[in-house]
Parts: C-alpha cells; sequence; structure tokens
C-alpha cells in the first residue's frame, strides 16, 4: 500500500460487501445465503497513478468499482475518492468519477454525437462539445463520418470507443475502467492505451483499470493489485510481482499466486 490520506485519490478502509442468493428450484425448498464478494479491504490509490484490480470473474473487483462509483453500497467500511465520502458525500464524489464498463449504455437511436452531448451537459460541460468529440474520437480511431450515425448501426468496438470518449469528455479527476478494451481488435486496443498514457500525462488523472488483458496491465500500470475470492492477494508494481514470484510476465506472477489462468475464467461466477 502506498500513498497517505491527505493525498489519496482513493482511500478503502475495511470496505466488504455481501450479495443473498438463493438455491433450489422450488420456492419452498429455496435456501438462502449470503455470498461474500468484497472481505473487508484497505486499499490506498495515489494522485496521478494508473493501477491495475486484476482477478478473475467474482474476484471482487467490479464490486469494489461499483462501490466507488456510488453505485453501491459497501456494508462495512468507509470509500473515500479526494477525501469525499462515496456514502455521504455521492454527490462530490460523481463530480470526480467517471467509469468505463464492458458493457456500456446508449441511447442506440441516437448517434454518437448526441449521446456525448447529453452527457456532457449532464456534467454541465458542453462548451465546444462537437470539437471536442471530434478531436477525442480521432485519437480513438474511430472515423469521423460515424458521428451522426445511430449508435445501433455502429459495431460492438465502435460503440465501446463511444464509451471511451464520453468518459473523457467530463474531465473526470479519478477514471474507473472496468475492462474498457474488451471486445477491440489489437490495433484499437493500442490506440486506447495510448489515449490512456496521453490522458494521464497531460490532465494528471488517476485510473483503476479492471483488466483481464495482463499484457495490457503490464504496459500501463504502475502497480497491480491482484483480488481473489474477494481478498487481496498481492499489491506490488509489476516488476516486483514478476520478480517475488520468478516469474517471466506478469501473467506467470498472476498464475502462481491464484493458481489458474485467466483463460480458465469461462466457469468462474459472474459478479452481482
Amino acid at each position: 500500500m502506498t500513498g497517505n490520506s491527505r493525498t489519496a485519490a482513493v482511500e478503502l478502509r475495511g470496505v466488504s460487501k455481501s450479495f443473498r442468493t438463493s438455491s433450489g428450484v422450488l420456492p419452498w425448498k429455496r435456501r438462502s445465503r449470503d455470498r461474500v464478494a468484497l472481505h473487508a479491504t484497505d486499499l490506498i490509490v495515489e494522485h496521478g497513478s494508473v493501477t491495475g484490480i486484476i482477478g478473475m470473474n467474482g474476484s471482487g473487483k467490479s464490486t469494489l468499482v461499483r462501490i466507488l462509483a456510488t453505485l453501491m453500497l459497501p456494508d462495512t467500511g468507509s470509500a473515500h475518492v479526494f477525501g469525499h465520502d462515496v456514502v455521504e458525500d455521492a454527490a462530490a464524489v460523481r463530480r470526480h468519477v467517471n467509469r468505463v464498463s464492458v458493457e456500456a449504455s446508449f441511447f442506440k437511436s441516437l448517434s454518437p454525437w448526441e449521446n456525448l452531448l447529453y452527457s456532457a451537459r449532464l456534467y454541465g460541460s458542453d462548451d465546444d462539445i462537437r470539437a471536442r468529440s471530434r478531436r477525442v474520437l480521432s485519437q480513438l480511431g474511430l472515423p469521423a463520418s460515424t458521428l451522426d450515425k445511430p449508435m445501433k448501426q455502429l459495431s460492438r468496438g465502435q460503440q465501446q470507443k463511444v464509451a471511451i470518449a464520453r468518459s473523457l469528455l467530463t474531465a473526470p479527476s479519478l477514471l474507473l475502467m472496468d475492462e474498457p478494451t474488451t471486445g477491440l481488435d489489437p490495433h484499437s486496443k493500442r490506440e486506447v492505451q495510448n489515449v490512456i498514457r496521453t490522458m494521464r500525462a497531460e490532465r494528471d488523472v488517476t485510473v483503476l483499470l479492471c483488466t483481464h488483458d495482463l499484457a495490457e496491465a503490464e504496459a500501463l500500470c504502475d502497480r497491480v493489485v491482484i483480488l481473489d475470492g474477494g481478498r487481496v492477494l498481492a499489491d506490488a508494481t509489476p516488476e516486483r510481482l514478476r520478480s517475488a514470484h520468478s516469474a517471466a510476465t506478469l501473467e506467470d506472477a498472476f498464475l502462481t499466486l491464484v493458481g489458474r489462468s485467466l483463460d480458465d475464467d469461462s466457469e468462474a461466477p459472474e459478479e452481482e
């Protein structure tokens, strides 16, 4: 763990989250139990860093991101974003945060431009929005000709690029990226990664990156937090993780720690 509470972009103290699940087909035979998605977790993230959150499906990474995005309440503990409590001061947190998820929501009959304008106005930032939209989409490799097409006519990869552009237009201080390059081809992945690097250099943005792509995490992240079963297994730079486990790559270190590869994730339970 690095940083301190006075300078932290993110600070979690004892944060946990459980979900009530039911088993059994017949109503009178169903049994309910609590499934722990995130055990009591401490985490501090410094300003301007790129921190990777790595884990199998069901490891707790998306739960952590949703708590920070004020989309989910923690059961115990406290979470702060730039000093603002995610429960008590959620409105202030939202002014600092934007989130990109693997399944972004849009008004599918509207164009990328209309969706971006709507989002910018929600955040009170629609000055010169069309020029900024063109610039960001160009950085992401999305042709200008797509700006006025209905979203439903765009490919899955193109829609994901619009989702990333939407998050960047509001100039967030903390960018929560939950599998942002899923569904993108290798060239598009590199474009997104380059935008993250540029954004960090120019705006001092703090990034939390949840990804299954360990090569991406190794290339972008100053630090990697590995979750398994809702617990932190490791928290270090990619270099230290490789060294500690005599691993040639971050993926090899992950395999040593968790005991299975992210390629085996298809049978893991999805997070709530």
